[in-house]
């Protein structure tokens, strides 16, 4: 049950970015009149407050209860988001994006240890799972709803987006909250911590983190996914739609519209199907689909009589690789991570990922602005083609992983059987 309610604070927290973001930078340069480069930067500190609040919340959530860290910052965010009702000036605004940034970002490493604590190890992959597939659906449910409120010619054009948004994380803190009412302190054997792990710096943490092999290929791997489709799909992908397969603004929405069915469609079944498969291979399969995906886009731009259907039909194919990556990516980083540092593990991913993420669309734009969309469409071909080269190597690491636990195992028992063998000498005589 506590796992479910989480799931729905999930979706329901998310409705705030559907509501907002979509929307937020054409309010900013052109309904209020600040510009584009006001637009821009709230943009920008949107992403800064996402940084700098991952892997601060990943450490709070070792050291204290990570409920209270969701909760307080799902209540952050709706503090950031509903004052950007009263934002009257730029800076304003600005303040405002970067508070709504740091409390959104803020909650995800709390949640997933929370996931991590309330799930058994057998049902960890599929409750991920569901809740990216909530997400999705929260994401699409608030954009598509704003999009009969929001009206962009007028100065209060997004009160009733910045107050949904408010109100969704404020809905979405009381649900964890209840949720964890009553949950047990303990956590999981597997995960459990020491309280010497738990009160290292944030610098000996970060050693103790990039120590371990197989963590160094999972943050390659990470980032290499990251950057092949997530830090252009808001950006980079609906500029080269435009600007080079001139394609029609609706097929930007339909492609964001059928990357979220397809997700919500095969879920359930890739989870299933997936279940026991080894999680370095099934992120080899997801840098594979990435690559297909940007070699179906390079084809769009040499078949411009289909280039729209070609761009829809990409966003489908990405959609696949995401029903594999969302469920595999948290557990796995988690049970890796040394110990006592997991919600600081994870938040450490996730400030990779997001500054990784935020230089994406600046890339993009440097290069389709100068008409190189061939070097555009190449670096992320080789970015997928990457990422499928280090979840290979993250495969091998993992092998070693398990060989050396093995070794250490069967050290143990020897050891242990050796200590035991005067004793029952005496025993004997």
């Amino acid at each position: 049950m506590r796992t479910k309610l989480l799931i729905l604070a999930s979706s329901i927290g998310m409705l705030g970015w559907g509501t907002v973001l979509p929307y937020q930078y054409a309010y900013a340069a052109n309904t209020r009149g600040w510009g584009a480069l006001a637009a821009a930067l709230a943009s920008t500190l949107f992403s800064v407050g996402a940084l700098v609040a991952a892997p601060f919340a990943g450490r709070l959530s070792d050291r204290y209860n990570p409920v209270t860290v969701a909760v307080v910052a799902k209540l952050l965010a709706a503090v950031g988001v509903g004052s950007l009702v009263w934002a009257g000036s730029a800076p304003a605004f600005l303040v405002g994006m970067f508070v709504f940034g740091f409390g959104l970002t803020a909650a995800g490493p709390a949640a997933s240890v929370l996931v991590l604590r309330w799930a058994g190890s057998d049902d960890r992959r599929k409750v991920f799972a569901y809740k990216f597939t909530a997400e999705a659906i929260g994401m699409a449910l608030g954009a598509f709803v704003a999009g009969q409120f929001v009206d962009l010619s007028r100065a209060d054009g997004m009160t009733f987006a910045f107050i949904a948004a408010g109100a969704g994380f404020a809905i979405s803190a009381v649900l964890i909250h209840v949720a964890g009412i009553g949950a047990p302190s303990e956590v999981a054997p597997d995960l459990a911590a020491g309280e010497a792990e738990t009160q290292l710096g944030t610098m000996e943490a970060l050693r103790r983190i990039f120590a371990v092999p197989a963590l160094r290929w999972t943050a390659v791997v990470a980032v290499a996914l990251a950057l092949g489709f997530y830090a252009q799909f808001e950006s980079g992908l609906p500029a080269y739609a435009l600007t080079v397969l001139d394609v029609d603004e609706s097929a930007i929405g339909l492609a964001a519209a059928v990357n979220c069915v397809v997700i919500v469609v095969l879920q359930v079944v890739v989870v299933r199907v997936t279940a026991r498969r080894n999680a370095a291979s099934l992120l080899m399969v997801v840098g594979a689909i990435w690559t297909l995906s940007w070699v179906v886009l390079s084809v769009a731009q040499l078949t411009p009589e289909v280039a729209s259907a070609l761009f829809v039909t990409t966003f489908g194919i990405f959609a696949v690789g995401e029903t594999m990556y969302a469920p595999v990516l948290n557990p796995l980083t988690a049970s890796l991570a040394p110990r006592g540092l997991v919600g600081t593990t994870l938040g450490t991913f996730t400030a990779i990922q997001t500054t990784f993420s935020a230089v994406g669309p600046l890339v993009a734009g440097a290069l389709l602005g100068m008409g190189l969309a061939n070097g555009f469409l190449g670096l992320h071909l080789v970015i997928s083609v990457g990422a499928v080269y280090g979840a290979w190597r993250l495969r091998g690491a993992l092998r070693d992983r398990r060989v050396e636990e093995r070794r250490t195992a069967a050290a143990g028992v020897t050891s242990a059987a050796s200590e035991s063998a005067p004793a029952r000498a005496v025993v004997a005589a």
